[in-house]
């Protein structure tokens, strides 16, 4: 709820208590934007409701509750219409004031949340010695925009990538590194130990993650075939988890070769991540273990150690249990995701703990987080929060893949997002015949490229399953990053053909006689309202849409205004609100994590 709404919410609700008596104090006065603009800003709809609770009919209510209703600061005289609808209209006089109130702040309006909190978002989260895929790509790209805006809001946000970088793959992989340079020993031979025994290397080996995914096929199809690899393998787990030196380097350099890659990732879609592996709780989860244990929650069932679950049954209607230690001793996800959880609340101090994955994994997260729960691990003001996103289709409705069947590199779909960004924008300087340099093109290129992969992704209910379409994506029409970018480039193609620096309006007052000056006004105004809600919800499709519209209502007011053709005081007046416009955009763009431009 935005500021204004919040206001007349409380005047109304003031009133209905001068009305009514204070028995009514508590009662939601129901003040929602008006569904149509004929009908004025705001609504309060609370009239209807008391009927029968006060035996009146609803214009009665109503009536009664304008006569007490002070709101002439704010709007014009309230109407009631049909069965008891109190309509408001905001006055003209107030939104300038509003708008000339934000000019001077960086935040445009928007507050910092009262109690800022430790909150943590765990996102991206890829597997060692497999390349990203688009997969991938919602999790990363929805929990940065998630970190971005709780981070603007104020709260202390630790963004963490929980990558899979532990487990029984590493015994076949250590063990297919040791056996494939057997003959020359140059990766054995570039390894040395730093003081503290960490692995480090005189030499990078020179593998890179291509290679290392066919060193990942290769490693696989030999533990599937071959019964003594498999063996060694196993030993191979045994020496890692024993910190065996060489055992542990090798793991170290797997880690590293991913790791490189990932990064290539990342710097291409400006993500900023701190790395929290499966590793770094391995040592906490014979400690989970033995806690459970001692709350009584731990049951043996064919040797393994379970919690039996409430609301989750297998195929037979039995009681499912959550394994937390295998009957052969080791652990599985659930287990490290007890440890990381009980180490996020203990040590991090979080008080909302956010987890970015598919939509597949809700029950995966609903058990543990029950367990965490039954175990008291989860004090009462921590709230956990499974995000939950649908899948990327291709344009056949079907799982995006290559055409060859395989999943889509994640690299690989951003290398062809800015190519066919940059060939759109050549053949529309040829057809405008504009000169511009090669380095102009290609950054112009690599941030629509980006923008439009990641807002086509954040402007999609993230718990539906969207298509992926690079054509609609990069078009500059409808609902895309290229659209907005574009409305961007136009108000600072205003400025520059009239010399203007923004920058250099000051605290100008704001005139609003133009019925689309008037619609772009209360928009800029719904700013605060639209980020809250993101804050709560976590759909960033939310500012997707507010930003659009925005975009929108410029494109309507800078179409029937004349700005720099205008008389003063109005030219100055409509150049201002061109700079708040550009300034929302530039804002609301960068909490999806999307650059702007001046120039397209």
């Amino acid at each position: 709820m935005n500021a204004t709404q919040e206001k007349l919410k409380e005047q109304v609700q003031q009133a209905l208590v001068a009305a009514f008596g204070a028995d009514l104090a508590g009662v939601d006065p129901i003040l929602v934007p008006a569904s149509n603009p004929k009908f004025g800003d705001y609504q309060a709809n609370v009239a209807l409701s008391l009927s029968k609770k006060l035996g009146k009919q609803p214009r009665a209510i109503a009536g009664a509750i304008v006569e007490k209703l002070d709101v002439s600061e704010i709007c014009e005289p309230p109407e009631i219409a049909g069965p008891g609808f109190i309509n408001l209209k905001l006055k003209t006089a107030y939104l300038e004031a509003q708008l000339n109130g934000i000019q001077a702040d960086p935040r445009l309006g928007v507050p910092a949340a009262k109690t800022p909190k430790r909150e943590i978002v765990d996102f991206s989260s890829p597997n060692i010695a497999k390349e990203m895929h688009v997969g991938h790509l919602r999790s990363t790209i929805i929990g940065d925009s998630i970190a971005r805006i709780l981070e603007f809001q104020g709260h202390d946000v630790l963004r963490l990538n929980h990558v899979g970088d532990w487990g029984t793959q590493f015994g076949m992989l250590i063990t297919h590194l040791r056996e494939s340079d057997s003959e020359n020993n140059s990766f054995w031979n570039s390894l040395y130990y730093e003081e503290n025994n960490q692995p480090g290397f005189i030499n990078s080996p020179s593998i890179n993650i291509g290679d290392l995914v066919q060193f990942y096929r290769e490693a696989k199809k030999k533990f599937d075939e071959d019964a003594d690899f498999r063996e060694r393998s196993r030993k191979a787990v045994v020496e890692l988890q024993s910190n065996e030196l060489s055992a542990k380097h090798a793991w170290f350099f797997l880690c590293e070769a991913s790791r490189k890659e990932f990064q290539v990732i990342y710097k291409l879609l400006d993500i900023k991540l701190d790395e929290r592996g499966e590793s770094f709780y391995n040592p906490l989860l014979p400690g989970v273990v033995k806690d459970l244990e001692k709350s009584g929650l731990l049951v043996e069932n064919q040797g393994a150690k379970c919690v039996f679950l409430e609301g989750f049954t297998n195929r037979e209607g039995e009681p499912l249990p959550l394994i937390v230690q295998k009957s052969d001793g080791g652990y599985n996800y659930a287990t490290t995701d007890l440890a990381s959880l009980r180490y996020r609340i203990q040590q991090d101090q979080a008080k909302r703990i956010i987890y970015v994955t598919d939509a597949g994994q809700g029950n995966h997260f609903a058990q543990f987080f029950q367990v965490a729960r039954k175990a008291g691990w989860i004090p009462d003001d921590v709230e956990l929060v499974h995000v939950p996103f649908g899948l990327v289709l291709g344009e056949d409705g079907k799982k995006f893949k290559t055409r060859s069947g395989d999943t889509v590199r994640l690299r690989d779909l951003l290398d062809e997002a800015v190519s066919r960004a940059h060939t759109d924008l050549k053949t529309r300087l040829e057809k405008e015949e504009r000169q511009e340099t090669e380095e102009f093109i290609n950054e112009v290129a690599r941030v629509v490229g980006i923008s439009a992969v990641k807002y086509a992704d954040l402007s999609q209910n993230r718990t539906s399953n969207y298509i992926f379409s690079y054509d609609k994506m990069l078009d500059l029409k409808g609902n895309t990053a290229p659209y907005m970018l574009y409305v961007y480039a136009r108000i600072y193609g205003i400025s520059r053909k009239g010399d203007i620096n923004f920058k250099e309006l000051g605290n100008n007052a704001v005139l609003l006689q133009h019925e689309t000056e008037l619609a772009l006004a209360k928009y800029l105004l719904q700013l605060d309202e639209v980020i809250s809600s993101v804050e709560q919800d976590l759909l960033p499709n939310r500012l997707c849409e507010y930003l659009f519209e925005l975009s929108q209502k410029f494109n309507q007011f800078y179409d029937r205004c004349p700005i720099l053709q205008a008389e003063e005081p109005q030219r100055t007046s409509r150049l201002v609100l061109c700079d708040l416009t550009a300034r929302t955009l530039k804002l609301g763009l960068s909490l999806l994590g999307i650059q702007v431009l001046e120039r397209m």
